[in-house]
């Protein structure tokens, strides 16, 4: 006798759950009982069982099955016999899912939100961009550097752009996440949100109503973050935009104020000056403040040059609403507007799981302390992604994944994170990897650096904008590049280029000494390994 069992997506009601059933049980030899507050349906059969026919029999009646379960060890139940339930459903816990699912585990993903896919796909890294790149073909038009080319200022028609942008996102996620979870029998989806038990029990309040308990041999945790809000006075209960909302906003406003100096702060307030609003940002400190010194300032003289209006070293102390308009009070003084965006970092989404049941243990900020090996204080208990104290990149979370996948299933697979460049999508970028040169210093280094700003780099002033530097930072002893800082259009598709040099431990001088083709950005960080040891001012244009 076979025996299994599959989750059911698409009912809402028990006549849903009866004709699912029904149609199940016009498969010959199929005898199902389908529950719907569980989303579960339990077939039997005296002999193997057509697992595509089953599909079928749902699909025509608009429901769709994911394999859960056998006892018998149907295909598609995971070879091994362990068990993994995943808490959450973004970039590392698919790659985490798939991965666990090559080695022959089964995998239970439990997703709280309405939309699979995560924070990148939906509301992060992939509306941004596309956000970012229309505003970019905005700003060209009405302030490119070309004589004989005539200015003109766009007309925005936001409603638009924001349906193809979310066309985007909504196909992304159906490709990358929705279908790739279909064809993964191993893989099966349960919608509702999870708190631990137990070390080894999920218990699952379903999004349809009920409640299930989920035990698994491995449990990885991957919920992510949610935008941080400061306990500003007045500010709840207003209607201000976190990132959620400022990327979906349908209207351009007259004047948005902007409380943050970093990453998604300075993307989302370039974007918003550049589609046609008056912009305010409130920086605590000193824009990006975490970096070198000298992006920050960069990049603060090229959004002033815009028209932002940039306040560092700001404080908030109150926050009013009325009558569409936003003040924010200041220490000596207010700014006024009709749009309040605020982005002063993330939160993890770890305060609803019930960590202490477990004994999994956080830091001072909520987030869940692992190791290189993604395993959480708790033994059986793995995490990855923004929820913990990894970097918060999407890049990260997946690598980490697929890494904590190998580690549940019996492999051994370690996260490095000694070269991690990244990006923020500014105009001109801002790219980084490996050590600035005061990091490098409090690291008790003796370092020697070079700075090549872009009016020495010939696609710059082929380009006629020469806004920002290249920076690298080496081993004052032996010439070992440490890390490279970037402020330049297109600098995130050269900083990888800087980060394989790091990775191979290059010198500066072999890094000089490779061949880069002519008028490419990426040919700056050649000239600007030249300047340890000459003038590049001197050289003829492609001296080698």
């Amino acid at each position: 006798m076979t025996r299994l069992r599959f989750h059911i997506d698409g009912m809402t009601c028990e006549h849903c759950a009866a004709t699912a059933q029904a149609a199940l049980n016009a498969v010959p030899g199929v005898r199902a009982r389908v529950s719907w507050p569980e989303a579960s349906a339990v077939v039997e059969a005296p002999g193997k069982v057509d697992l595509d026919a089953l599909r079928a029999a749902l699909s025509a009646r608009g429901y769709t099955a994911r394999f859960v379960d056998s006892e018998d060890g149907q295909p598609g139940a995971g070879g091994s016999g362990l068990h993994i339930a995943i808490v959450g459903s973004g970039s590392g816990a698919f790659a985490a899912a798939i991965r666990a699912a090559k080695e022959g585990a089964r995998v239970t993903l439990i997703e709280a939100a309405g939309d699979i896919g995560g924070t990148c796909v939906n509301v992060g890294c992939v509306p941004s961009k596309i956000m970012i790149r229309a505003a970019h073909v905005a700003h060209i038009q009405s302030a490119h550097p070309f004589a004989g080319i005539e200015h003109c200022r766009p007309r925005i028609d936001r409603p638009a752009l924001v349906a193809q942008q979310q066309q985007r996102v909504t196909e992304l996620r159906q490709a990358k996440y929705e279908d790739i979870l279909a064809g993964h029998d191993a893989i099966a989806l349960i919608r509702g949100r999870a708190r631990f038990r137990d070390a080894q029990t999920l218990e699952v309040a379903l999004r349809n109503g009920g409640e299930t308990a989920v035990s698994a041999d491995r449990i990885l945790i991957a919920t992510g973050a949610r935008p941080a809000i400061p306990e500003i006075p007045g500010l709840a209960g207003t209607p201000y935009w976190t990132s959620t909302e400022a990327l979906v906003a349908e209207t351009v406003p007259e004047h948005l104020i902007v409380i943050g100096g970093s990453v998604v702060a300075l993307e989302l307030a370039q974007a918003w000056r550049r589609l046609g609003a008056a912009v305010t940002v409130l920086a605590r400190g000193t824009l990006l403040s975490r970096e070198d010194p000298a992006l920050g300032a960069g990049l603060e003289a090229v959004l002033r040059e815009e028209g932002v209006d940039v306040r560092t070293r700001t404080t908030p102390v109150g926050v009013a609403h009325d009558r569409g308009t936003f003040t924010v009070e200041l220490e000596g003084g207010r700014v006024q507007g009709d749009a309040l965006l605020v982005a002063t970092g993330r939160t993890p989404n770890t305060d609803d799981l019930a960590l202490d049941r477990a004994g999994v243990e956080t830091d001072a900020h909520g987030r869940i302390v692992v190791d290189d090996h993604l395993r959480t204080s708790v033994e059986g208990v793995f995490a990855v992604g923004d929820c913990t104290t990894l970097p918060q990149f999407v890049y990260v979370a997946a690598a980490a994944g697929t890494r904590a996948a190998v580690n549940m299933t019996g492999g051994d697979a370690a996260l490095d994170l000694s070269v991690l460049p990244a990006v923020v999508f500014t105009d001109p970028q801002v790219a980084t990897v490996g050590l600035s040169e005061a990091a490098a210093q409090a690291q008790g280094r003796e370092v020697m650096s070079r700075r090549l700003d872009l009016d020495n780099m010939p696609r710059a002033l082929a380009n006629f904008d020469t806004r920002g530097f290249i920076k690298l930072v080496a081993d004052a002893r032996d010439g070992t590049l440490l890390g490279c800082q970037v402020l330049a259009p297109e600098g995130g598709e050269v900083i990888q280029a800087a980060a394989l040099a790091i990775r191979h431990r290059m010198t500066v001088d072999q890094l000089a000494d490779q061949l880069f083709p002519y008028l490419t950005m990426v040919e700056g960080l050649k000239l600007c390994a030249q300047t340890f040891r000459k003038d590049v001012r001197q050289l003829s244009c492609c001296a080698g």
